[in-house]
């Protein structure tokens, strides 16, 4: 008999094979400004970071890398941005290969469609998008950086920073752990990262439907709660960090009115899932780090380049909450019920998500020499893809470095994906319908 086709173990290897190529050539000694090799495990956990587009580093990757280790960490972004089998399909349109069944039905888990039918048009479209926004991307930071570069360097600068914006992943090339902050209150650079990072963290499923559907009655219930909650998750997260950092001195205080506003925006977007920064994030209020660390957990929206929960898993639990609550038979949005298995799925996901921080947290406290805050706001930052740290990275001991490599893959492929990637296929095949039996919850 043929075996059973298991798209979530491909998606899950393929990514570690992605890693395991980076690492490799990071370790060369070509790929340092040193010119000597690298440790293993600086390498893995930069190819990690790249690959699942998260953006934590232990080393800085403006100065420690050579011009060829910022191409592979480039290329691991990207790869990791649109997925490995996105790029296999288009190359395989593109020479009039088939593209068969099994690979629709893995190129359908990756982006995360609905169906598997028109899944290789909507493959065209995400390679088409990317590059229109990449390139488009490049071209207006180019305007920002020559200013400040010669013209090669603010090429350079431009390309990576645009491409890591729009994957959602947050390396930089400014050097000495900067990040933008020297461009905090600079609008044509605020405006154009945050527009990548939202239309990268959107999912391609909504910029699809988006482009095919102009009128908002038309668009999908999901691509609705994807636009209304990003809008809202942005808007109070710019209210709630200007009106906690707005005297801080080590952040917002010294800044004009625009740097304040500007500032307090930008570190709203970047938490779902970039991982830039243009105010210091060590610098902030333990409750600034909190908020932030909820956004991070939330992250970007499903079928898009960043990770978290991702928004309609929030959204719908919160619905099933009001729910229970309220007492209704069904979880409703938008005036439509919503099958059960999207409910269980988002319950699934917020309890091996926060079980996964947790344990990871109680790790952390007994190995690192750091505030609490500061060692859960890392995790969450690894866990959401999203690469903002206090600072305590570089530090972090062997094991800690570990879990957070581990935090990163599995916040990337996802935490059912990758319960589906081991357990699918020793799943109890029955036709028997058990008897229920009844349990007190509450």
């Amino acid at each position: 008999m043929k075996r059973e086709t298991n798209p979530w173990r491909f998606i899950v290897l393929s990514f570690l094979f992605i890693i395991l190529i980076g690492t490799f050539l990071l370790i060369l000694p070509f790929s340092s400004r040193s010119r000597e090799f690298t440790n293993p495990l600086i390498a893995l956990f930069t190819a990690t970071s790249a690959t699942c587009v998260t953006g934590l580093v232990v080393v800085d990757t403006g100065t420690y890398w050579s011009l060829f280790g910022q191409i592979v960490i480039l290329l691991l972004i990207q790869l990791g941005g649109i997925s490995y089998m996105t790029l296999l399909s288009f190359l395989a349109l593109l020479l009039r290969r088939q593209v068969l069944l099994h690979e629709r039905i893995i190129l359908h888990e990756s982006l995360g469609s609905w169906s598997i039918r028109g899944v290789m048009r909507l493959a065209k479209v995400v390679l088409y998008t990317v590059l229109s926004f990449e390139s488009l991307g490049a071209l207006l930071l180019f305007f920002v950086f020559i200013k400040n570069y010669p013209p090669l360097t603010a090429l350079k600068f431009s390309i990576f920073h645009s491409v890591s914006a729009f994957c959602n992943a947050g390396f930089d090339l400014l050097g000495n752990f900067q990040s933008f902050a020297r461009y905090v209150d600079n609008p044509l650079l605020v405006f154009t990262i945050t527009t990548l990072i939202i239309f990268g963290g959107i999912g391609f499923i909504v910029i699809f439907d988006i482009r095919n559907n102009l009128r908002w009655s038309r668009l999908s219930l999901h691509s609705r709660i994807v636009i209304i909650t990003t809008a809202i998750l942005i808007l109070i997260g710019t209210l709630v960090i200007a009106t906690l950092e707005w005297n801080n001195p080590g952040t917002l205080k010294s800044l004009s009115l625009r740097g304040k506003l500007l500032g307090a925006y930008f570190q709203s977007v970047t938490p779902r899932t970039a991982g830039f920064n243009t105010i210091p994030i060590g610098k902030m209020h333990p409750s600034t780090l909190l908020f932030t660390i909820l956004l991070m957990f939330i992250g970007a929206s499903p079928g898009g380049t960043g990770g978290g929960i991702k928004t309609v898993t929030f959204v719908v639990l919160l619905s099933a909450v009001r729910a229970t609550l309220m007492g209704y038979d069904n979880v409703e949005i938008f005036k439509r019920s919503l099958y059960w298995d999207a409910v269980r799925k988002a319950w699934t996901i917020l309890f091996l998500s926060s079980g996964l921080i947790l344990v990871s947290w109680l790790i952390l406290l007994l190995t690192e020499n750091a505030p609490p805050l500061n060692i859960l706001f890392e995790i969450v930052s690894g866990f959401g893809t999203v690469g903002l740290s206090t600072g305590i990275t570089p530090s972090l001991s062997t094991i800690g470095r570990i879990i957070i490599i581990l935090n990163m893959i599995l916040g990337r492929v996802g935490t059912v994906v990758f319960g589906f990637a081991i357990l699918y296929s020793f799943r109890r095949k029955s036709h028997i319908e058990l008897p229920y039996g009844e349990v007190s919850i509450g």
